[in-house]
């Protein structure tokens, strides 16, 4: 159970046999995988995290705008790199070329690929939110219309692996964290565990670069509109809320209601979350400290920053980092957690890939291993 979470060993690394791997020049098995919405952001940063994978190979990739249209011309800096040729989804295709496959598309649309793929054998970690909630109606509620597979909602894994590691491992669908919710739920989850927040006053500020919000263009993402500017939007009305309340009210054992108010920063990528909260109990900082620390002991990803020194989005560039901070307010007696990730790593593709490496028993961190790059 999350909330009596034990940090396991890590496995050995070794990759294990599938019945349609295929041999690299190293004698090593290489599983095969395939990108459904290879062209957008999260499908892009896909390619770049799993081009080099020593365990895996790219063989099929879909995209409906750009079907027949080489990979490279889509994403020129892919030149050279990789001769891979979109194609329109089939299902037949999917099954004849891949091991696993992840659904890079809109909300919405993923519930419509998923169940096939699923279906059909093959192991499926989507990016979308269609199948992280497992109340249908709260799918109806905050996105606006009805399920059409709400028979694998119980069937898929939430993909958070700090909490869900072992059922992550024997998963064939896992439902992978957007970036709001991996920082917050990242920054909360010791103290739910424990059942110490008191929800009533928590609220959780969140700012965002351009790139959460996908490459499909609006008026409001042009470059005029967002450079200079810095707003809220959706505010107490963010379609991630409920699935944020649900998971942390599973840790908590009990209802967790908060307040929820996201911003748009004039920046490319990156997610920088502010928690206020008080607790239930009277604790120092040190014994929060300890509990952080506890709870996140033999994690590769998450990063507890020593007192003082908090997160910048800056630090988490391009990387699968998750960094948090821990800060008392005596003067309100209130707690601030603060927490940051890249968006499209950690917040997307990066988690993609870490899930992808526990289903298939491959190492953990594999294909993760970059430095953050400072912008």
């Amino acid at each position: 159970m999350p909330g009596s979470k034990k940090v396991v060993p890590r496995e050995k690394p070794l990759v294990l046999l599938r019945r349609r791997g295929s041999l690299d020049f190293r004698g090593m098995i290489q599983l095969r995988v395939g990108i459904i919405g290879v062209t957008g952001y999260t499908g892009n940063e896909l390619l770049r995290l799993l081009l080099p994978h020593a365990g895996v190979k790219i063989n099929y990739v879909t995209s409906h705008s750009f079907a027949g249209e080489p990979l490279a011309t889509v994403h020129p800096h892919f030149r050279g790199i990789t001769d891979l040729r979109c194609s329109s989804f089939s299902l037949d295709e999917a099954v004849e070329k891949t091991d696993l496959v992840f659904s890079a598309l809109p909300h919405g649309q993923s519930m419509d690929v998923v169940p096939q793929l699923y279906e059909a054998g093959l192991k499926v970690i989507d990016l979308s939110a269609d199948f992280r909630l497992l109340d249908h109606s709260l799918y109806r509620e905050w996105y606006g219309k009805d399920h059409q597979a709400v028979h694998l909602l119980g069937e898929a894994v939430y993909g958070l692996p700090e909490l869900y590691r072992e059922e992550i491992k024997g998963a064939a669908l896992v439902a992978n964290p957007g970036c709001y919710p991996t920082s917050v739920i990242l920054g909360l989850a010791p103290l739910a565990a424990r059942g110490l927040p008191e929800h009533e006053t928590l609220v959780v500020d969140s700012k965002s670069g351009t790139s959460g919000a996908g490459k499909v263009p609006s008026q409001a993402l042009h470059f005029s509109e967002c450079t200079e500017n810095f707003r809220a939007y959706k505010v107490a009305r963010h379609q991630h809320t409920p699935e944020m309340e649900q998971e942390l009210s599973k840790l908590r054992g009990k209802e967790f209601v908060f307040t929820f108010v996201p911003h748009l920063v004039p920046m490319i990528r990156g997610i920088l979350s502010t928690m206020y909260l008080k607790i239930e109990t009277d604790l120092p900082e040190e014994k929060i400290r300890e509990i952080y620390a506890e709870f996140y002991e033999g994690e590769k990803f998450v990063r507890l920053l020593p007192p003082a020194m908090f997160p910048e989005t800056g630090n988490v560039y391009g990387s699968n980092y998750c960094d948090l901070a821990l800060q008392w307010d005596r003067r309100t007696g209130r707690l601030i957690i603060l927490s940051a990730l890249d968006n499209l790593v950690k917040g997307a593709a990066g988690q993609a890939v870490q899930n992808m490496n526990l289903m298939l028993g491959l190492p953990e961190e594999q294909g993760l291993e970059a430095i953050p790059l400072r912008p």
